[in-house]
């Protein structure tokens, strides 16, 4: 076991502060009560720093049975499942396999001479030009290859709504490649170029380059009949503004394994990957998987002007509204939202974020030395409840104040 150096056990006590009065009992205080006041059924939170668990907690109920959460319990993450997705695309970029600003039609013949939906007719037809500009691994991983979920782009949500189920593989682009940002499916498609160049599909890629070097046992597409005890169950917000509880039945494997969702893990696994990001490409565990620079393409600009997570929702069944810091700009990097300017009381400007549908949270604040995730279970995203909570985890992992509401 690696033993703890005196700059960590420093900053491992200014984080804990006087007994008594430590960070983590208020960390304890904003997820117990918050869990209670707000009517979720379970929540965990873990806060690190690159080398170091500062605080761990689990607070409600695995499901409608009463079986109380763990630390260790396992959460489906979707679309946190984005930025391992982008770390697998950046080693094969390392090993010059692929390249950021190469067309992937290269590797994947499906994304040439893709169409750019331009509107609609009198009679509702879809109205298609042939794109210009061709799609690269740079726009999958940044949200600007026009390819986009319906749940939040207008364009997108009519075309799906009129195709039906019969919505082509890839769809049309809702835009001109690299004109702007919008929230999709590129990272899938990052994902499919990872399996072909590397000949492995995902979750075997995943644990023989990330999650095995990592520790990250308890991450998978799978959900083996030995762990589904620690799985938590998704709930759904009804009309009348319950949760109704999902049936609890084991997950049934996935036809094929997507990069931009689909993966099961624990604060703890998720954890050390952020410690990754922190400590710029290599593990808690001293494991590399990643090299300096890249990890420093992730925590910079890449979509230029254009501004990032701002999103109207039209399933309001899966999401709410996302404005994740209202009133303020953000950008992209690759993989990760980047905030402009600070959060009151919360991250650093210029920390790294994103989240899972279904309630799981996380940031990275490089300018702290510092990483958290909070996860919960239901729909919709960003539900205000959601929000409040981790809202209020993260004033306390900053020690700030907590608000009335």
């Amino acid at each position: 076991m690696r033993r703890i150096t005196r700059r960590e056990f420093g900053g491992l006590i200014a984080f804990l502060g006087a007994p008594g009065s430590s960070r983590a009992a208020k960390i304890d205080d904003a997820l117990r009560s918050g869990i209670a006041q707000r009517k979720i059924p379970a929540v965990v939170g873990m806060v690190a720093s690159e080398r170091s668990i500062l605080y761990s907690g689990a607070f409600g109920t695995r499901d409608s049975s009463g079986v109380p959460v763990n630390a260790d319990a396992i959460f489906s993450i979707a679309s946190m499942t984005k930025p391992i997705t982008t770390v697998a695309a950046l080693q094969l970029v390392e090993q010059g396999k692929v390249k950021l600003d190469d067309p992937v039609s290269k590797h994947l013949p499906q994304l040439d001479k893709l169409e750019v939906l331009e509107g609609f007719d009198a009679d509702g037809k879809p109205k298609l030009r042939p794109a210009g500009t061709p799609v690269t691994l740079k726009h999958l991983l940044t949200h600007t290859s026009g390819i986009c979920y319906d749940i939040w782009d207008p364009q997108m949500f009519q075309y799906a709504s009129k195709a039906r189920n019969a919505v082509p593989d890839p769809p049309p682009l809702m835009f001109e490649p690299g004109t702007r940002w919008q929230y999709g499916m590129g990272v899938d498609w990052a994902g499919r170029l990872v399996e072909k160049v590397s000949g492995m599909n995902l979750e075997e890629y995943f644990h023989s380059k990330i999650l095995g070097p990592l520790d990250m046992r308890d991450t998978s597409y799978l959900v083996p009949v030995s762990k589904f005890d620690r799985l938590v169950s998704g709930y759904a917000r009804q009309p009348d503004g319950s949760l109704q509880q999902n049936p609890r039945v084991p997950p049934r494997a996935p036809k094929e394994f997507g990069g931009g969702g689909g993966l099961y893990s624990t604060a703890g696994d998720y954890v050390r990957f952020m410690q990754t990001i922190l400590g710029k490409g290599r593990g808690s565990n001293n494991a590399r998987v990643l090299e300096p620079k890249s990890v420093e393409s992730m925590e910079i600009n890449q979509i230029g002007a254009a501004t990032a997570g701002k999103m109207k929702s039209y399933r309001a069944d899966f999401s709410s509204d996302v404005d994740m810091q209202p009133g303020a700009s953000e950008k992209w990097g690759l993989g990760f939202l980047l905030n402009t300017t600070a959060y009151d009381g919360g991250r650093s400007a210029g920390s790294l974020a994103w989240a899972g549908l279904f309630n799981t949270f996380f940031w990275i604040d490089p300018k702290r030395s510092l990483c958290a995730v909070a996860m919960m279970q239901f729909l919709p995203f960003v539900d205000k409840e959601a929000v409040g909570m981790l809202g209020d985890f993260e004033r306390a992992v900053y020690g700030g104040p907590r608000p009335n509401a």
